[in-house]
Parts: C-alpha cells; sequence; structure tokens
C-alpha cells in the first residue's frame, strides 16, 4: 500500500475555502439589501433573486463545513473518513432550489391574475448592484466548481443570479418604458424554470454517488477492456467503479490469470499503472485469481487459496 502526499491537496482545500469564505460574506450582505429592496419595491422578481441569494449562501456555508469535515481523518466507525458529506450537501441545496422554484412559480400566478405596482428605478438599482456582486463571486468560484461537487453547486447558483439579475434588470426597464407591470411575474417565472434543469442535473449526479454508480465520464467497458489487455490476464470479473466524492474514484476487481502466470506482483502492478496512466484512478483494490485446467483442457477451476492471498491495494 502506498500513500501519496496531500500536502498541495490541503493547500487547495485551504485556498477553495479562503474564496468561499469571500463569497459567502458579499453574499449574505446582498441579500439583506435585496431582501430591503424587493419590500421597498414590491418586485416578485427581486424576491424570486433574492430566494435564490438565500440558496447560495446555505450552498457556500454548507460546502465551508463539508470542505471542514474532509480534513478529519477516518475512524473505525468511518473508514473512509467524511468525503461523502459534500454530496449530502450538495443534494440539499438541490432541494432547496426545487422548493424556492415552485414558491416563486406559485406567487408569479398570483401576481399575474392580481397585478401589484412596481418601483421600477428602485428595481433597477438592486438588480445592478445585484449583477456586480453575483459577477464577483462567479470570478471566485471559477477555479474550483469543476474539481469539487459541492463548489460546483455554489457556482452555478451564483451564475444563475447573475443572469436572474440581467433579468430583473430587463424587467424593471420594461416597467419603467411601458408601465407593464405583469412583466415583473413574467421575469421571476423564466428565472424560476432557467434554473430547474441545472438543479436536476446536479440532485442526479449526488444521488448517483450516494447509491455507488459509475462516476459520469467514466466507461466501465473500457476499463474491462484495457484490464483484459494486460499480459496475462485472462479474464475480469466482479469490475466496481464508485466514487467517494468529488474526484475520489475507486475500483475494485477480481483477475483471472493464465495458470502459467506465476508472476502475480507483477500483473497487479501493471494493471495498476494502466488505471493510474489511461483512467486517473488510483484507490484500486486489485484481486488475483489463478486458473488451474486439465491437461487436456476439457475442466478448469480457480485456486481459491490464491484469491484470497493474493489483494492488493494501492492509493
Amino acid at each position: 500500500m502506498s500513500h501519496e502526499p496531500h500536502h498541495g491537496h490541503n493547500h487547495g482545500h485551504t485556498a477553495s475555502e479562503r474564496r468561499m469564505w469571500i463569497v459567502l460574506a458579499l453574499t449574505v450582505g446582498f441579500l439583506v439589501v435585496e431582501v430591503a429592496g424587493a419590500i421597498w419595491t414590491g418586485s416578485l422578481a427581486l424576491l424570486s433573486d433574492a430566494a435564490h441569494m438565500f440558496t447560495d449562501a446555505m450552498a457556500l456555508a454548507i460546502a465551508i463545513v463539508a470542505i471542514r469535515l474532509s480534513r478529519l481523518p477516518a475512524d473505525r466507525k468511518r473508514t473512509f473518513g467524511y468525503y461523502r458529506f459534500e454530496v449530502l450537501a450538495a443534494a440539499l441545496n438541490a432541494a432547496l432550489l426545487f422548493l424556492v422554484a415552485l414558491y416563486i412559480l406559485y406567487e408569479a400566478y398570483e401576481r399575474w391574475i392580481a397585478p401589484r405596482p412596481i418601483e421600477s428605478l428602485g428595481m433597477l438599482a438592486v438588480a445592478c448592484a445585484g449583477l456586480a456582486v453575483n459577477l464577483v463571486g462567479v470570478r471566485l468560484l471559477a477555479a474550483d466548481a469543476e474539481r469539487n461537487l459541492n463548489v460546483k453547486g455554489a457556482y452555478l447558483e451564483v451564475w444563475a443570479d447573475a443572469l436572474g439579475s440581467v433579468g430583473v434588470m430587463a424587467g424593471a426597464l420594461i416597467v419603467y418604458f411601458t408601465g407593464y407591470t405583469r412583466a415583473d411575474p413574467i421575469v421571476a417565472v423564466l428565472l424560476a424554470l432557467w434554473v430547474l434543469p441545472r438543479t436536476w442535473a446536479l440532485f442526479r449526479q449526488s444521488v448517483n454517488v450516494l447509491l455507488e454508480g459509475v462516476p459520469e465520464g467514466v466507461d466501465l467497458a473500457h476499463i474491462d477492456e484495457r484490464l483484459r489487455a494486460v499480459p496475462g490476464v485472462r479474464e475480469v470479473h466482479e469490475l466496481h467503479v464508485w466514487a467517494l466524492g468529488s474526484g475520489r474514484t475507486s475500483l475494485t476487481a477480481h483477475l483471472v490469470l493464465d495458470e502459467a502466470q506465476s508472476d502475480i506482483p507483477r500483473v497487479i502492478g501493471q494493471a495498476n499503472e494502466r488505471l493510474r496512466l489511461e483512467f486517473g484512478i488510483t484507490h484500486t483494490t486489485l484481486q488475483a485469481e489463478i486458473e488451474h485446467c486439465d491437461p487436456r483442457g476439457q475442466d478448469c477451476a480457480l485456486d481459491g487459496s490464491v484469491q484470497d492471498m493474493r489483494a492488493m491495494h494501492r492509493h
């Protein structure tokens, strides 16, 4: 078993956490301003954007907690540590966004039936300030969004808010120049419908990890094919690939070797190296089985003692 140094990984987590703290402070600060602005102007679109801001703040707070918990060492009860917390947090964020979207749709229906007066210039000013805050948040989170599922959830929400602010600005201008106050609930509905598909994608990805499904972007058939191509490997079975969390893919497999193959450590080492170089998978458990065949080539049987003794791990 080998252990790779984690100094660079920990440094990356520290920098990521610092950026998220900055974005969280900006988000919470503007959330208060936007809620006050929604009450003052009577704008549902601003309230919709404020609701998204709230889920942004929740996402960022949970992401920070997830980073802190992921640093805790594994123990006898949680041998893989706390990596799954970030996935649970991402699923919770998606669920919150679904609830917010449903509320906005209901409120928009009420306002379509009974339009309310809108303070369009105040609505425009708040939306412009919100766009500036969101763009800063998008810039800070972009570097970590592709490496961490939980940060990706927060990044998508902040990005949705940035586009949402543009929509609110457009709605404010329509109300100001035409007096058509139904533009406000229309913008609110468009914001809710825009974020729902992205929320579903985040929720689906989180559930796939929790169900220990094959991670997105991993071709199980191709892995099977490449393991069979290792010299000395006759067959592959019990192949399982799953993710502990973002960027933490694990693999287990049984490799059936030719009877004449005696250098089992070499075969296992080559298989591990192939998994690392071609698929980026380093957390593996490969078990060798030798197939003994009748000299006449009619009957074959697996050596159970080799099954038990030849498990090798690479981290």
